[in-house]
């Protein structure tokens, strides 16, 4: 069973929820919020309805599925789904209140959480830019420019000193089509230039991005603090483990398939809620590994259509509800390459529009090719947020 708060007031979505749920009445409003509880037993759906109706709400659910289940949309506000939750756990099923209760909490707590990665509290209030670092020679931005070490961590050093507070280094492309590399050709890439790096940047973070345990734990052996798995632990059965005998931080992404096949006609009845389900569900296997730092990533790019990674941008706010910071990467990708006709070193301008807007939606991490240029993305929105700051500008 999964909750989830929906941004309803887009009127493609509410067209989309209104043939889901057979809503033939005009009730879209600019302002309208819908929860929605998927796959609940129909018989207590009932008992929540008859709750839902006795309180003058409107809700609505679907058929039946082979499990004799449904799912159930309820319309109104956060105050009236917070007296939801009481109601329905004085009715019995605290399973339902209680989640119901934790996914608003998530919502209302965003913005004042806090992410512990190493020994840093680092404050969710704003958002923070993470230096994409590929040491590979076919990554389809960069590839081959720091194949070498020491271009590799001059440019890590440069990437910090332009305002990233994370640094990701990866060895191993995830472009679409791409093919996987053996753990030793991958650890001869990133651990020299992990290395370098902290030896220059004592106190930098450093994520590295790979879906092989044994180069997480050489990497987290050096001073690395964050796993970056585009597989979310999926590929490497051993993954988590490392993670949590490091006390690393783990980011979760969704990816359909893997990156030689992703981008083979993927298709999706709703991109967003398919998104959500999967990581709610990576979410809770990782933390029965007592694994408690977790960062999400939607996976924008990652066995998706040009239409759904503009639907997960206008909807990032929904993963709020999940109770993890989000990270999304934007960074000069096909999408935008494909809805502009651009090459791919055109798409500067578009990246930092797209940039902008998934801070504003909620993103607290950008993984970014050019740190010096995103920067004015998280700037904009923390001017936006406190314009009082630049009162004597």
């Amino acid at each position: 069973m999964v909750v989830q708060l929906v941004d309803i007031f887009y009127s493609n979505v509410f067209k989309r929820y209104s043939s889901k749920y057979n809503i033939f009445r005009d009730l879209y409003e600019k302002d309208m919020t819908a929860l929605e509880i998927r796959d609940i037993n129909y018989k207590f759906s009932q008992k929540v309805k008859k709750i839902i109706l006795s309180n003058r709400e409107i809700c609505y659910t679907t058929d039946q599925n082979n499990n004799q289940n449904v799912d159930l949309l309820v319309l109104g506000s956060l105050g009236i789904f917070k007296q939801l939750s009481k109601e329905i756990i004085a009715l019995g099923n605290e399973d339902v209140g209680f989640k119901i209760n934790k996914t608003l909490k998530n919502i209302s707590d965003y913005d004042n959480s806090k992410l512990r990665i190493g020994n840093k509290s680092i404050d969710l209030s704003r958002s923070y830019l993470m230096g994409i670092l590929n040491v590979t020679p076919d990554s389809f931005s960069d590839g081959g420019k720091y194949l070498s070490t020491d271009a590799a961590v001059e440019h890590g050093i440069r990437l910090l000193e332009d305002g990233a507070s994370i640094l990701d280094v990866g060895g191993e492309s995830s472009r679409p089509g791409s093919e996987p590399v053996e753990a030793d050709v991958e650890l001869s890439r990133v651990i020299p230039v992990v290395e370098g790096i902290l030896k220059n940047k004592k106190d930098a973070i450093v994520s590295i991005d790979t879906q092989k345990s044994i180069v997480a734990s050489e990497a987290l052996s050096r001073g690395v603090k964050i796993v970056n798995d585009i597989s979310a632990g999926s590929s490497d059965p051993n993954m988590l483990n490392i993670v949590k005998k490091y006390d690393a931080s783990f980011i979760i992404m969704h990816m359909k398939g893997n990156p030689k096949t992703m981008q083979s006609n993927p298709e999706y009845d709703d991109v967003v809620s398919e998104v959500y389900d999967f990581l709610l569900e990576k979410i809770e296997k990782v933390r029965k590994y007592h694994i408690s730092n977790i960062i999400i990533d939607p996976g924008i790019g990652f066995g998706k259509r040009v239409m759904d990674n503009y639907e997960l941008i206008k909807r990032l706010s929904e993963f709020k509800g999940l109770g993890a910071p989000l990270m999304v990467g934007l960074s000069k990708k096909s999408f935008l390459g494909k809805s502009f006709n651009l090459s791919v070193e055109e798409r500067d301008n578009p990246t930092l529009a797209a940039e902008t807007i998934a801070i504003k939606n909620g993103a607290k991490i950008i993984r970014t090719h050019d740190v010096k240029r995103a920067d004015y993305s998280v700037k904009l929105n923390h001017y936006l947020d406190n314009p009082e700051v630049l009162i004597n500008v």
